[in-house]
């Protein structure tokens, strides 16, 4: 199997799930098999999640009416991009109740238009929920702070939002149409010559994919995602350790090593949610 190295890339940094090179005066992502959660990177791998990702993300970038950084992929795990200069945020739309949203309503930080919202009850309409990025943990910021801070003009902002949302809107249709519900995406954005596009990856990583078939407002929903890996570290405790570590300004508590039967079953719906979502065989 080709190598970054192969290839004469020079390594720049490793991220929580990408590997990142610079080739030429390009951008090569090596997707790995590791895997985060809560903003940490655990100690076990999940097999072929880097290649499901990769196979994702071309999907996507190929199909998306958007333009994007994407210049090719590279054997089974890899994707030359443009260099843009990546925007400061992580454009989040939710669309149900779930996830941190959930908690953040519970803890009145966030009012919606809904009486007595139950856990993954459908919003009117999708939620534009930016968050920061770069820093320990990502944490949701305001539209009047992200302008507040310079991170962008309002217009490049009213942008991101719309263009964000138009996406959701149009991958919702496309897991309508393959038994899923879309629950969530994470995008970011780059500028290349003044002209903003779609960066970073587009995968299981970056949104929760439910069974239509399975869903059930008022309880967890089984999900096609990295959701179980999620679930099960509350279930161990874990995410509360963290909680209480974030909460007194601790070091971050050893990660757990994950169970081989969730491990496989991990990789299941991933190639799953890749084949039945887009069609093509893994």
């Amino acid at each position: 199997m080709t190598t970054p190295k192969d290839l004469g890339a020079k390594f720049v940094k490793s991220g929580k799930v990408k590997d990142i090179y610079t080739l030429d005066d390009d951008i090569l992502f090596h997707f790995t098999n590791r895997v985060s959660a809560f903003d940490v990177i655990l100690p076990s791998t999940i097999p072929k999640k880097g290649e499901v990702l990769c196979k994702f993300a071309e999907y996507w970038f190929k199909n998306l009416p958007f333009d994007s950084h994407m210049i090719k992929t590279i054997g089974k795990d890899m994707m030359l991009v443009k260099k843009l200069e990546m925007l400061p945020i992580e454009s989040i739309v939710r669309g149900y109740v779930y996830g941190s949203l959930w908690k953040r309503i519970k803890d009145g930080e966030v009012n919606i238009d809904i009486t007595a919202p139950q856990l993954a009850q459908q919003l009117p309409a999708p939620l534009f929920d930016p968050t920061t990025k770069h820093e320990i943990h990502d944490v949701p910021i305001t539209q009047e702070e992200i302008l507040k801070r310079s991170w962008m003009n309002n217009n490049q902002l009213e942008t991101i939002q719309d263009t964000s949302i138009q996406i959701y809107n149009m991958m919702v249709d496309k897991a309508k149409e393959s038994g899923f519900m879309l629950a969530d995406l994470k995008l970011e954005f780059g500028i290349l010559n003044n002209k903003i596009l779609l960066g970073d990856s587009i995968g299981p990583d970056e949104f929760r994919l439910w069974p239509s078939d399975k869903y059930s407002i008022g309880s967890s929903q089984e999900s096609f995602d990295k959701q179980p890996i999620r679930d099960w570290l509350i279930d161990i405790k874990y995410k509360e350790k963290l909680d209480n570590a974030d909460k007194h300004n601790l070091k971050n508590p050893p990660p757990p090593v994950l169970p081989p039967d969730l491990i496989s079953e991990v990789t299941r719906r991933y190639i799953f949610a890749y084949e039945k979502l887009t069609g093509l065989k893994f």
